[in-house]
């Protein structure tokens, strides 16, 4: 449903985009996972038809981005990162005005969008600026989708909202893919990969990897420590300074440790972590998660550029 081909994208002297390819198939729920400047949203603009890629090709349901600009206009349904819908009119008059643009009206599509505008039908009179965080999300989506489009693409649609409207916003993205929406969403949350058929691991306008979130994190190669003390910045400190530290950073409460060979046991940590007198100590080995598989594909990449 979307072929992104050798996708090559700069700002003057900065490279946005590093001859990505990829390819989404009919119906999937993509991520494009990576955190801020990693390339997600000028990706997106391009496949959006609203910025030029520097070089390579990429096409909508078989449509050149270029060539047929004006066709994918009325396939594509796109919510960008920053609210970007009419703050003054309400939340009835943004839903027929977008209606309007694409030669249709609420009526015709309503059943699309019925389970996720009747949770703001309630305040359907009210201006769109005053709305909270979560409904101005459930506005946008509800806009994007009014002319029924084939593909749906979102940029960080959950920045920004609490994790109640989080996790509603991803139950409404999987019934829109039981409806036969092609979903291409970027997120730097690296929870929400789980969510996704499959993701693509970005970074500095590179592909790291693409796979399904199980398989990405079942080949990664190294094993992934967790402690935690009364003093987390001076175990953090003090894991960085073992002398078979490879990798070591906060992740919530914990921190995540990899050694330098995969031999560092649980039980040598806790010992060493006693002898620096931390208070309260836990460590215990545990699977890796996609977080863990992003930091070692970066580290991987900046030691091959070194």
């Amino acid at each position: 449903m979307i072929i992104i081909n050798e996708i090559t994208k700069s700002y003057n002297e900065t490279q946005a985009l590093k001859s990505i390819s990829l390819k989404v198939e009919k119906n999937e729920l993509f991520g494009l996972i990576g955190p801020d400047g990693a390339g997600k949203t000028t990706l997106m603009r391009i496949l959006t038809t609203l910025l030029l890629a520097d070089s390579g090709e990429a096409k909508m349901d078989g449509l050149d981005v270029v060539k047929n600009f004006k066709k994918i206009r009325h396939i594509v349904g796109y919510m960008p990162g920053r609210f970007s819908l009419y703050q003054d009119l309400s939340v009835e008059e943004n839903l027929h005005f977008f209606a309007t643009v694409f030669g249709t009206t609420v009526d015709e599509n309503y059943d699309l969008i019925r389970d996720i505008y009747h949770q703001i039908e309630p305040f359907k009179t009210r201006r769109a600026g005053q709305l909270s965080g979560g409904m101005k999300q459930k506005l946008a989506l509800s806009c994007a989708l009014i002319h029924k489009p084939k593909i749906l693409v979102l940029d960080e649609p959950t920045t920004g909202v609490d994790a109640v409207s989080r996790k509603e916003f991803w139950e409404m993205l999987k019934k829109l893919q039981q409806k036969g929406i092609t979903i291409l969403v970027s997120t730097p949350y690296m929870d929400e990969a789980d969510l996704c058929d499959r993701v693509a691991l970005i970074q500095k306008g590179e592909i790291l990897d693409v796979d399904s979130p199980q398989r990405i994190t079942e080949k990664y190669p190294h094993r992934i420590i967790r402690a935690r003390s009364d003093e987390i910045y001076r175990l953090i400190q003090d894991l960085r300074a073992y002398e078979k530290a490879e990798s070591v950073f906060a992740f919530g409460e914990f921190v995540h440790f990899t050694g330098t060979d995969d031999d560092v046991e649980p039980s040598e940590l806790d010992d060493y972590l006693h002898k620096k007198n931390h208070k309260n100590v836990l460590v215990e080995e545990i699977n890796p998660g996609i977080e863990d598989v992003f930091m070692g594909l970066m580290r991987s990449e900046q030691s091959q550029s070194q």
